[in-house]
């Protein structure tokens, strides 16, 4: 499934690997680094005048996103909740 993160970007869901509160970004040097060399590699995608609210990091890129960590949490739940309503219409052949 996709999630939508924010600034017209919409990612798979199965590519994320974690999903980051920005105000942790300055308290962290790990973060900070990685953040860093992504830069360097240029995979990394700013939100639009850095209204950054969470970082979102996937296999190859690292998403800067307007929307809240709990925001992108329900919509990633949303997700499943409806893979499991289609699987369930599917056992039932409606």
């Amino acid at each position: 499934m996709f999630i939508h993160i924010g600034d017209d970007h919409v990612i798979q869901s199965k590519d994320v690997v974690t999903i980051i509160d920005y105000s942790l970004m300055a308290s962290s040097s790990i973060i900070e680094e990685m953040i860093f060399n992504q830069r360097k590699n240029k995979q990394v995608v700013e939100t639009e005048e850095n209204h950054a609210k969470s970082i979102v990091v996937t296999k190859d890129y690292i998403y800067f996103s307007p929307l809240s960590v709990y925001t992108l949490k329900k919509r990633a739940n949303m997700m499943t909740t409806l893979n499991k309503l289609e699987d369930y219409s599917e056992e039932q052949g409606i």
